[in-house]
């Protein structure tokens, strides 16, 4: 059997797994091509040693990349020239919006360039990373086009199919999620449906490149529009005085209905930005100019939730009688997804910033997360010396590890005994009996004083 060279640029949430799975397909061999930095150089390592480098919970992963590395189908390098040799590349590249919300391809268009330089004729391209609509044919192609010599669609071939990943849920979501692949010509759709019918159990819906970008973003911007009215409907819920959770089992007691929940905020690398890339292609490659004005909307109430997270601690110091300027306040998990260490977007940013903005001193505990590029604040692991003479526990993410608190004890060490919770993950009246001061999003707002 021949060998199908495979090089996966990106070794990060999607490039790993994804990576991985194409290695221990029978006549695979797969490189994963991984700039080396400071930051990202101990990944090579790691994986090279057959271990993941996530700290959160992934079911399955490093037992599969250990497995794969013993089997010398699966090597990770920092080495472009592997490219020259790949019959197949997946580009895996991180591509974010700034805080104009314009996309940065700054990655995608060096990866682009680097491929040109090395690609061999016949070869196929295919971009997973989330873009605006048009990227992969006005961007990628164009790029690769000029550095190489060669003509996408006839001396190589291009596509673009997303993952639908999640933390804590990576290899599952690759092999048992329905997957979209979009090329420029019927074989560059061919060429990648052959190579994602060798790990993806499910439908593979082949289509246009345009229309599978399209998917991808709309797809997240319909999820992010839903978590906003989910929210907008908590702040409805809280000034009136009403549990919006009991609203919600109510709604979704019809079968056909089923309204998202509200909390702390929005995080990850493509709900806040995928639907400014949706805009973005409106505006660059569309026909006329159209401003989508739900994703506009629903990205402003999404991005005050951590604001209004700080309005519910400020609240809740004030009848302790404690001032936020002179009050220190834990906030619980900055990895924006449960049971995992991904800090990608994660709404604590934003609550941090609001939280010293206002005087408070601020201190971070997480279960996964070690080091966060964000702040310099110590991460902490241990749940009692993080709460020990704080005034304040501010939950953001619903780590397994906040279900098991030892609240009692909690409450012993705690300077001023206020949770607020981001997540619905205690319940009031219980915190109550204990002598904590308690807010939720959703379920107990802002209290007059008496």
């Amino acid at each position: 059997m021949m060998t199908t060279e495979i090089v996966v640029v990106g070794m990060g949430y999607v490039g790993i797994p994804a990576a991985a799975l194409l290695a221990d397909v029978e006549g695979h061999h797969v490189t994963g091509l991984q700039r080396k930095s400071k930051r990202s150089g101990w990944k090579i390592d790691a994986l090279n040693n057959g271990k993941s480098p996530f700290e959160g919970v992934e079911p399955g992963l490093e037992e599969l990349i250990s497995r794969v590395v013993k089997k010398g189908t699966f090597v990770v390098t920092d080495d472009i020239e592997v490219l020259a040799d790949a019959d197949i590349i997946l580009i895996d590249v991180q591509t974010p919006t700034d805080a104009q919300n314009m996309p940065q391809y700054q990655s995608l268009r060096e990866v682009s360039a680097n491929i040109g330089k090395k690609l061999k004729k016949g070869a196929l391209v295919i971009v997973e990373s989330t873009v605006a609509p048009g990227t992969t044919e006005n961007v990628v192609k164009t790029i690769i086009e000029k550095e190489s010599g060669l003509v996408g669609g006839e001396d190589f071939d291009l596509a673009f199919s997303y993952e639908r990943v999640m933390p804590g849920r990576l290899l599952e979501f690759i092999a048992n999620m329905p997957r979209v692949v979009g090329g420029i010509t019927a074989e560059a759709t061919k060429r990648a449906y052959d190579l994602y019918a060798t790990i993806v159990k499910e439908e593979i819906y082949t289509t246009d490149t345009l229309t599978a970008e399209l998917s991808k973003t709309i797809e997240n911007a319909y999820r992010d529009v839903n978590i906003a009215f989910a929210n907008e409907m908590a702040l409805v819920s809280e000034s009136l005085g009403v549990n919006i959770y009991e609203i919600i089992k109510l709604i979704n007691a019809r079968h056909d209905r089923h309204m998202h929940i509200p909390g702390a905020g929005v995080g990850g690398h493509c709900l806040p930005k995928d639907p400014w890339l949706l805009r973005y292609g409106l505006y660059e490659y569309g026909t006329w100019k159209i401003e989508p004005e739900f994703i506009s909307l629903a990205r402003r109430i999404n991005n005050h939730m951590p604001v209004h997270m700080t309005d519910l601690i400020q609240n809740a110091l004030q009848f302790k009688e404690v001032s936020i300027q002179d009050s220190i306040v834990t906030v619980l998990g900055v990895a924006y997804l449960e049971n995992s260490d991904d800090t990608r977007n994660s709404p604590a940013a934003t609550l941090i910033a609001a939280l010293m903005s206002k005087g408070a001193q601020v201190r971070i505990h997480d279960p996964f997360v070690q080091t966060w590029e964000f702040t310099p604040h110590e991460i902490q692991r241990d749940i009692i010396e993080a709460a020990k003479d704080s005034d304040c526990l501010a939950l953001v993410t619903k780590h397994n590890e906040y279900f098991e608190m030892d609240l009692d004890r909690i409450v012993k060490v705690m300077r001023t005994p206020v949770i607020v919770d981001g997540r619905n993950v205690f319940d009031a009246n219980d915190l109550v009996s204990r002598g904590f001061e308690y807010r939720c999003v959703g379920k107990v707002g802002i209290k007059r004083q008496t």
